[in-house]
């Protein structure tokens, strides 16, 4: 069963990345992620069932509006390939029940859709942060029997703790840091992994950001400490990493 589960999961995955293509896209641009047809950029020609499957019809095409032969660039088939990597990186850690599959999968989709859009428009939507942390708690009680409440006392100090250091920052540097989208996170991190996986979670993240700076500089762009950095997806690797190291029970 558990086997099936992880295939099922596996197909799966490409489709879903196609919707969080859409939650990317239509999300911070306050669209309707369920209503309204997907249609070409350009020419606005609805999108039918042959234009719509998954990284094939990207390939069939080319890369281009089959109507108007526009470019479409390579973020739908980017982020199909990404939501194939949590179930993957689950599939290492088996045998698994079905479960922890089902909501460790959830657990990456979703962080996936936050990295991707904070990238994009420097947001982390309420509307995926809180129900992260609430999705937590849900598994956690349901797989322990009992109210988890080092969840959420791990949910609450990891809020806590960044908005602190957000009013910190913003008093001494005259600036704004980090974010409350951030913390929200950050208290998702927490509900899922509990208060030991939080300092794992800030070091990974950290060591992430620091990584994508340097990156940055070999690249050629000036980078200094006033360069607005999206922390969301260093922060979605931390909380993916340290997930994952508790289901090892290490």
């Amino acid at each position: 069963m558990d086997i099936i589960t992880l295939w099922t999961l596996l197909i799966a995955a490409p489709f879903v990345g196609s919707f969080l293509g859409v939650v990317v896209t239509r999300l911070p641009a306050g669209r309707s992620i369920l209503w309204g047809r997907s249609g070409c950029d350009r020419c606005g020609h609805v999108l039918g069932p042959v234009d719509l499957v998954p990284i094939l019809s990207y390939l069939w095409s080319r890369g281009r509006c089959r109507h108007c032969a526009a470019p479409i660039g390579a973020f739908h088939p980017a982020i199909e390939l990404a939501a194939i990597l949590p179930p993957l990186c689950l599939a290492f850690l088996m045998p698994l029940d079905p479960l922890t599959l089902y909501a460790g999968a959830g657990l990456g989709w979703t962080l996936l859709a936050l990295a991707w859009i904070d990238l994009r428009h420097m947001i982390l939507p309420d509307v995926l942060t809180l129900p992260l942390i609430a999705g937590g708690i849900l598994v956690t009680w349901v797989q322990d029997g009992s109210l988890p409440v080092d969840r959420l006392g791990a949910a609450a100090i990891a809020y806590a703790g960044l908005v602190l250091l957000e009013i910190l920052y913003r008093r001494f540097r005259g600036r704004d840091g980090i974010g409350r989208g951030d913390a929200k996170l950050l208290a998702a991190g927490g509900a899922w992994a509990g208060p030991t996986a939080l300092p794992h979670m800030l070091l990974i993240a950290a060591l992430a950001g620091l990584l994508a700076m340097a990156a940055l500089r070999l690249a050629g762009r000036r980078v200094d400490a006033a360069t607005p950095m999206p922390f969301g997806p260093c922060l979605a690797l931390g909380i993916w990493a340290a997930w994952l190291f508790t289901l090892t029970g290490l």
